[in-house]
């Protein structure tokens, strides 16, 4: 009796998100895997400065805004379902638990657009900047950072009706989300991974009025 093999899913495999589903068996927990517009992409093997050590210091920021915002939850690479071609697995996303964009489904994924969106972009700049920025853009994550670490450039896209601008810093080269108040990144410390002052920086936004009244809005 002949038995139906299965193949394992490979990078540029054209598929729907149900198939995609399907075949995520085959691949190992700790691969990065993502669905854009119908095509899976696999990431490559990382490296630590290009990826690994960038990445950590975005998820320390994000999830130091987490611990001091009653009601908003950090995610580390969490598949998204945002539709039948695409199911992205980002860096980082930042989400508002009750009343916002997404929910986290039954079986346990999220669906539906993260309000903030974080993607370290070592070699994977242009896939990113062009086709996951489309992607999401349409989809109507609010806020979407790419920071391009070869590059030693950050970018924070915002949607404006219906496109994505660009913050610029501020004089002292803040710049601040509009969707999550006292979310506050120092851009060049950043940049100089220099995470001490990074986090400085962000607690005293977190002792502004306007984090304590977004604090209440989320109750």
């Amino acid at each position: 009796m002949n038995t139906k093999i299965i193949p394992p899913m490979e990078n540029g495999d054209r598929l729907n998100s149900i198939e995609f589903e399907k075949l995520s068996h085959t691949i190992p927990e700790n691969v990065k895997t993502e669905l854009i517009n119908g095509v899976v992409y696999m990431a490559a093997t990382l490296r630590y400065e290009g990826h690994g050590l960038p990445h950590s210091l975005i998820i320390t920021w994000l999830g130091f805004y987490m611990a001091n915002t009653p009601g908003v939850e950090l995610a580390d690479k969490a598949t998204v379902r945002l539709d039948l071609d695409n199911q992205p697995q980002p860096d980082a996303l930042l989400r508002i638990k009750k009343g916002g964009q997404s929910r986290v489904s039954k079986d346990d994924y999220i669906e539906g657009a993260p309000e903030l969106i974080v993607e370290i972009a070592g070699s994977t700049a242009s896939y990113d900047l062009h086709d996951k920025l489309q992607v999401y853009r349409r989809h109507g994550v609010k806020e979407y950072i790419v920071w391009q670490v070869y590059s030693r450039k950050i970018d924070w896209f915002y949607l404006h009706e219906g496109k994505y601008l660009t913050f610029e810093p501020d004089g002292e080269g803040l710049i601040e989300s509009k969707v999550f108040p006292g979310l506050v990144l120092a851009v060049n410390s950043l940049l100089e991974y220099n995470l001490a002052k990074v986090l400085s920086i962000l607690q005293k936004q977190l002792n502004s009025e306007k984090h304590s009244f977004f604090i209440q809005k989320l109750q």
